[in-house]
């Protein structure tokens, strides 16, 4: 049985346009710009002032990225927030409270909420954590809400995570780490 002539270059066009497709796209894709510089960023270091890894903070139009890659920490979840003084030392206690405007409450659910609210972050049993989150609460300014204001800010992570709910800090207990907020 033999097939039509006229089928033979429908099959072979089809063919070539299907393997050449993913060239095709290769080639007409818009080239992606690179990604911004990070504006900030945090060496966190624990208790003894071991290094655990860096936080950076990267402004992008609609929010500032918080990415992190620490290692050394307990395994499970663990709260970080943002605190409201550029110092870490002698015991993390100087980092003060949570990063906010007068009147603001903890919680990620609350109306007016706390400018230093951040997700948990997830140790792996190495102790490993990677993470980003996007937050809309700070600047990268030196204003009333910018990570640069007078007196400076700095990132705390705690021994547990953050119930979101509780008043002042969420129950996330102990200060594992810290590191004050700077420009690269």
């Amino acid at each position: 049985m033999s097939r039509p002539l006229s089928l033979i270059p429908a099959l072979l066009f089809a063919g070539l346009s299907l393997a050449a497709a993913p060239a095709l796209a290769q080639q007409s894709a818009p080239p992606t710009a690179p990604a911004p510089a990070p504006a900030a960023q945090a060496a966190i270091a624990d208790a003894q002032g071991k290094p655990l890894g860096t936080v950076t903070f990267t402004k992008f139009p609609h929010g500032i990225l918080v990415h992190g890659q620490l290692e050394g920490l307990p395994p499970g979840w663990h709260g970080i927030h943002i605190h409201e003084n550029g110092a870490c030392t002698p015991d993390f206690k100087a980092a003060g409270g949570h990063f906010a405007a007068p009147g603001a409450k903890h919680g990620l659910e609350a109306e007016h909420m706390h400018y230093g609210e951040l997700p948990n972050i997830w140790a792996n049993e190495a102790g490993k954590a990677g993470f980003e989150a996007i937050t809309h609460m700070v600047t990268l300014t030196d204003g009333a809400d910018g990570l640069f204001k007078q007196g400076g800010t700095s990132i705390v992570v705690h021994a547990q995570a953050d119930d979101y709910i509780s008043q002042p800090a969420g129950n996330s207990g102990d200060r594992l780490a810290c590191g004050v907020i700077k420009k690269p």
